[in-house]
């Protein structure tokens, strides 16, 4: 293996913060940077935390051998919590990541602080999750007879995937910040005359039906949703 094909230990040091005694990352290789951003971008401009699963479909998280998220873990114990799920307990570390220093210190990595560039990735993320066939008719094969007798929110955590749950509250947030592009269209049209039940239903299973017309309301501010159908009434 070439030093090309290498970044230093050092230099990392520099991308997690000097302050950050705990870090060690040993020898990091170039192709594990872009999963590394990926992460530490979702966790930076992601609306709450997410798990290991969805942090797997990320770029560059998912290279054979290479285990991202373990090394995060190491590499970041100062910075992360020790909880299942990845998220950053110091702001100071966010600031970092996005401050002038950072550009200065490590500009080949100033695709950290492409936040257009992140949302886009979300929107995605988002969106394949609402138009694949994990969004459907009876998310939870549910009867009425169940509905009107039983608790449905243990039945309701368990079956929905969070991918889903988070994409339903999400999807339009991240989607407002990115200019529109064929692909996007495509995918909201998709959602808004295939799926658009669907997602209600998830949004109501989940408790969050109140928030579906401000969503709705809010991706009529959307350039890629202005494309697709006009909401201007809702």
């Amino acid at each position: 293996m070439s030093y090309e094909d290498l970044v230093e230990e050092d230099a990392f040091l520099v991308l997690m913060g000097r302050p950050i005694s705990t870090a060690s990352f040993g020898r990091i290789l170039k192709r594990e940077v872009q999963g590394i951003i990926s992460v530490m971008d979702t966790m930076i401009y992601a609306k709450k935390p997410l798990n290991d699963d969805v942090l797997l479909m990320l770029p560059g998280v998912k290279i054979g051998a290479s285990d991202i998220l373990r090394l995060l873990r190491k590499g970041l114990t100062s910075v992360i919590d020790s909880d299942t799920i990845l998220h950053f307990h110091h702001k100071s570390f966010e600031d970092y990541l996005l401050s002038n220093s950072f550009l200065q210190a490590l500009p080949e990595l100033s695709a950290v602080q492409d936040r257009g560039h992140h949302e886009h990735q979300l929107t995605v993320l988002c969106l394949k999750a609402l138009v694949s066939s994990k969004l459907h008719f009876n998310i939870c094969n549910l009867d009425s007879s169940i509905i009107r007798n039983v608790d449905i929110q243990p039945i309701v955590k368990s079956i929905i995937p969070p991918l889903i749950c988070y994409s339903s509250l999400f999807w339009v947030d991240h989607l407002i910040q990115i200019p529109s592009d064929k692909k996007l269209i495509d995918a909201v049209k998709f959602v808004m005359y295939e799926k658009l039940l669907f997602w209600l239903e998830v949004m109501s299973l989940t408790g969050n039906v109140h928030e579906a017309h401000l969503i709705l309301r809010r991706a009529a501010t959307s350039q890629v949703c202005l494309q697709v159908i006009s909401l201007q009434h809702i």
